[in-house]
């Protein structure tokens, strides 16, 4: 008898989409849980769904159990899992309700509650910024005359960057708390400004060990980044996983993985590299974004959708990872906000780069352009492999050094 597997909101992302592929192809039996009427799923999604349950609220562990019991009537569920950030709470509680293996209440509360989070991992030995949880402006001031600037302000639970801001002086302290309504009562989460270079390690673990690891590298920082159009921003994934110079952060992403009590899931964990060594930045039980998983099955000649798959339903991976190509993506921005009207340096970066792009996109011209906080896949960007790292981060510059996406303002 197959395994029958519960998947939340696979109708929220296209990217989820290859979740249910993923576990179908395993031989799970597949139901989605979602809020997405039956009739309007996507057409990519439905071949790898066998049943499909519609709920009002997915992020209501009420509404949420409702829908698994109904998705439970004709099989009995073996499994509830999600991809998704914001449901990975409420799926929890679910699975506890429910009795069934698979990421606590606990573990995921503290891969949410970011205060939570690097309190527990403080205490396991795990070097972190200096961060607190804080609900109003006094607290914000003394945590801030206690540690000093610059610090970073951001929403508890919040999903990766979104809402992150930098404070320089008490000034700007106080308005990024106005901003984030911490003068009203909002719990926020506080910390230390780390300097250095940032980076992810990404895991698929069984019983709190991984099986399958991968890094990752920001080039700039995500905040940089986010703040000038200027900037082609980059994410590298590396194939020198297993060279000795990062044989420290995965010693950190283990005893990380082990102190929140992560069993079998996928991870994606932050980190910092700089004057003060290397720290730990945030956690989520969950895969990446940006489709940084497909970054992974290039580079590693490896299904990574369906070794999740693998993970969550039979405990063990299928395949491993070859490390063949270090693999990256670049976003070029258009020059303002409004209506794309053409590209200036594209047969030099076809010429150059071309047998080492896997998949581009450019936005059409007269299309309206999509602002830079919605992420790295809009506009104009390319994703590339390369079997050397450095000449895969040369062809990168070239790609954000050459190429101009030409607008007009709205």
């Amino acid at each position: 008898m197959p395994k029958h597997v519960a998947l939340v909101g696979p109708d929220l992302f296209s990217a989820y989409d290859e979740l249910a592929r993923g576990l179908k192809q395993v031989g799970a039996r597949v139901t989605g849980i979602g809020h997405t009427a039956q009739s309007r799923l996507s057409p990519r999604l439905k071949p790898w769904l066998d049943a499909y349950v519609q709920v009002p609220k997915l992020m209501d562990s009420r509404s949420l159990l409702e829908g698994a019991a109904r998705a439970g009537r004709r099989f009995p569920l073996d499994l509830i899992e999600t991809g998704d950030e914001s449901l990975v709470l409420a799926t929890a509680e679910v699975r506890e309700q429910l009795r069934l293996p698979g990421l606590s209440v606990r573990s995921a509360h503290l891969c949410r509650d970011k205060p939570a989070m690097k309190e527990a991992l403080r205490a396991a030995g795990v070097p972190c910024a200096a961060s607190a949880g804080v609900q109003s402006m006094a607290e914000l001031s003394q945590f801030a005359e206690r540690v000093g600037f610059p610090l970073i302000l951001k929403p508890r639970a919040a999903l990766g960057s979104l809402g992150t801001q930098r404070a320089d002086s008490m000034a700007e302290l106080e308005q990024a708390g106005r901003r984030l309504q911490v003068d009203r009562g909002q719990s926020v989460a506080v910390e230390e400004f780390i300097e250095g270079h940032e980076g992810f390690y990404d895991t698929l673990s069984v019983g709190g060990e991984p099986v399958h690891e991968f890094v990752s590298h920001y080039y700039p920082n995500v905040l940089p980044a986010l703040e000038d159009r200027a900037v082609a921003p980059q994410i590298a994934a590396t194939n020198r996983v297993e060279v000795a110079s990062y044989r420290e952060l995965r010693t950190m992403g283990h005893k990380v993985i082990r102190a929140l009590g992560i069993g079998t899931a996928a991870t994606h964990m932050e980190w910092f590299f700089g004057s003060k060594g290397l720290k730990f930045s945030e956690i989520g039980a969950r895969p990446p974004g940006e489709r940084i998983w497909d970054l992974y099955c290039v580079g590693n000649d490896l299904d990574v959708w369906r070794e999740w798959a693998m993970v969550v339903v039979h405990g063990q991976p299928g395949g491993r990872a070859s490390r063949r190509f270090a693999t990256g993506s670049v976003q070029v921005r258009p020059e303002c906000d409004g209506r794309i009207t053409g590209y200036e340096g594209l047969r030099e970066v076809m010429r150059t780069c071309g047998r080492w792009i896997t998949q581009y996109h450019l936005s059409p011209a007269g299309s309206a352009t999509v602002p830079m906080y919605k992420g790295y896949l809009h506009n104009a960007w390319f994703r590339l492999k390369h079997p050397d790292y450095d000449e895969l981060r040369r062809l990168m510059d070239l790609i954000g050094e050459r190429l101009k996406v030409r607008a007009t303002a709205a």
